[in-house]
């Protein structure tokens, strides 16, 4: 299995995932400007992909116990997991808070999983998650910093290369920045500039690469769902760090504003991370390229405060 992150494991990883996750959709938005459709696919997330490139991985490697794969997510992260492990035809275990909402149980339940409601806090959550591991031997996965989880998500690029000939900019939401660093690998091997979007309050990119190492931040924005990462990988400090990556911080003004003009423009609805991306396009002092492409990466969200 691939343990480092760069070109060749994501090339590997589109190789596992060709067939079982749903091709990106391109389609034009503006002059200049394209939405790669990624709300679209399995789950409602680009996290399908790297679930199950990591969950195929660790098959193709005589690596997956019959106990299966555990996470501790009730977000994006642990609904892919729970598809991926249902397509592999093994148990998830996804451990959560007692505080969860219901509705995410039931998603997760839906896939599948075997959900366990642990304590008060997500660090409950996911110290449970981890003793699992050990006592069951059921491999952990992570929501974003793996190496097989970013390289499936970095499958994307290629995919919006091959729809959009001539791609020179491609603009990401960063979370905890699996998604930016998987695309970010694949990127550099074809000259195409990666933005990397954040919520003004949800920095950990952007605050990491000020400090010059990954660093714990406070996360307070309507994007805190999806990108309320308090840490970054490490895998995503090193994308930034290169001379194809812009890091740009976007209020929660526009973030609301982005999603909302999804709607009414193009009857679009996507979570706010994904609105966080394009309110990056429409925040900027320039264009950010002449061929751009925006990840619109998610839509789990409810359409009710549109």
């Amino acid at each position: 299995m691939e343990q480092q992150l760069d070109y060749a494991a994501v090339r590997a990883a589109a190789v596992r995932t060709a067939g079982a996750v749903r091709p990106v959709a391109v389609a034009p938005a503006a002059k200049g400007l394209w939405y790669a459709l990624e709300h679209l696919q399995h789950t409602g997330s680009f996290k399908a992909r790297g679930a199950h490139n990591f969950l195929a991985a660790h098959r193709e490697a005589g690596a997956l116990p019959a106990a299966g794969v555990t996470i501790a997510s009730g977000g994006n992260a642990g609904l892919a997991c729970a598809w991926a492990a249902r397509a592999q035809g093994v148990p998830a275990t996804v451990f959560l808070p007692v505080t969860a909402p219901r509705v995410k149980v039931d998603w997760l339940r839906g896939y599948g999983a075997d959900v366990r409601l642990v304590g008060d806090r997500y660090a409950d959550a996911l110290e449970a998650c981890h003793r699992f591991a050990a006592d069951s031997g059921a491999v952990g996965s992570h929501a974003y910093d793996h190496p097989l989880i970013a390289a499936g998500a970095g499958t994307l690029l290629d995919e919006i290369r091959a729809a959009l000939p001539g791609l020179d900019t491609v603009v990401v939401a960063v979370g905890g920045g699996g998604l930016f660093a998987g695309v970010a690998a694949a990127a550099r091997a074809h000259g195409v500039r990666v933005v990397a979007a954040e919520p003004e309050n949800c920095r950990a990119l952007n605050a990491a690469l000020e400090a010059g190492r990954p660093v714990d931040v406070p996360v307070d924005s309507v994007a805190a769902d999806s990108l309320g990462a308090t840490r970054v990988s490490a895998d995503a400090l090193d994308a930034v760090r290169q001379d194809n990556a812009l890091s740009v911080l976007v209020p929660d003004a526009a973030i609301t504003a982005a999603r909302r003009a999804l709607w009414e423009e193009h009857r679009i609805v996507v979570e706010a991370a994904a609105a966080t991306a394009l309110a990056a396009v429409r925040t900027a002092p320039q264009p950010l390229g002449e061929r751009v492409a925006v990840v619109l990466c998610g839509a789990n969200t409810d359409p009710a405060d549109l």
